[in-house]
């Protein structure tokens, strides 16, 4: 059947289970490559942080007034 590779799938919750309770990371860490996802999401968050006060100051700042 075309579905079955989807159907009769074995069951990991129990072995998944274990692996997240053994963890002493925080929840949001304890997963297989979360580390990964966490630390690119944080880069993004600051990157764009930087480009959003960058923006700021220079509308505050100003255009040099000609002369």
């Amino acid at each position: 059947m075309l579905l079955d590779p989807l159907i009769n799938r074995p069951n990991r919750v129990v072995e998944k289970q274990r692996m997240i309770q053994a963890s002493r990371d925080p929840i949001y860490l304890s997963n297989p490559g979360a580390k990964i996802y966490v630390r690119a999401y944080y880069g993004l968050f600051a990157f764009g942080m930087l480009g959003a006060v960058y923006g700021m100051v220079s509308l505050i700042k100003g255009k040099p007034a000609a002369e």
